[in-house]
């Protein structure tokens, strides 16, 4: 079983990589997401390390590896084929938007959104709600990143203080994960300078006074 593959990128495709790692060439698919995101920071032969998703069964003999670039996404992937209809062939496509606003629609029950995923009709995001509504909280993200070119970088120190608020916005406060989530990545987003979680608190209920 291939879990991890860290090599050259000796060919880029329309749906992923031809990756060389120990005198060997892996056809490993990417999902759209991930596949820009590799084509606009790396070149060919640049270096790339890559979680992989395994996949043969008796229907499917030809080995498929799916390339991911955090444990946190391939998680999301394996709950997503999970759903009905949906193998890994098709999730991969389908993964076209940011992960974390896939689950974000999906704990909103937003079949509006999931229906324009690549491949995925109406029929398709009810069933996709049905089955991970309640399980995909955690891939929220709180914070997305700065989105101005002077914003600092998103440390450990300010995840931690995503963390520390969350929790209390939860357990405390009485919000849902999701929402408690939300409300986090929103203050960040209106001041990406927060520094503490006081501040943060504060941005939070500037905008809901």
């Amino acid at each position: 079983m291939i879990g991890y593959l860290e090599g050259s990128i000796l060919h880029f495709e329309s749906d992923g990589i031809l990756l060389l790692a120990g005198h060997i060439g892996y056809e490993v698919f990417l999902n759209p997401q991930v596949l820009e995101r590799i084509r606009s920071q790396n070149s060919h032969n640049d270096s790339i390390a890559l979680y992989i998703y395994y996949h043969q069964t008796e229907r499917q003999p030809k080995p498929v590896l799916i390339g991911f670039q955090s444990l946190e996404d391939k998680a999301f992937f394996q709950e997503f084929i999970t759903v009905d209809a949906i193998g890994p062939m098709k999730a991969v496509k389908a993964m076209d938007k940011p992960i974390s606003d896939i689950a974000l629609a999906i704990e909103k029950k937003d079949t509006h959104f999931l229906s324009g995923l690549n491949g995925i009709g109406k029929r398709t995001a009810e069933k996709i709600i049905a089955t991970l509504n309640g399980k995909v909280e955690r891939f929220i993200s709180a914070v997305e990143g700065p989105k101005s070119a002077d914003a600092p970088p998103i440390t450990d120190d300010i995840k931690d203080i995503c963390q520390q608020v969350e929790d209390v916005l939860t357990e405390q406060l009485g919000h849902s994960l999701a929402s408690a989530k939300r409300m986090v990545k929103e203050a960040f987003e209106r001041n990406p300078r927060i520094s503490t979680p006081e501040a943060l608190f504060d941005e939070i209920y500037q905008e809901n006074r």
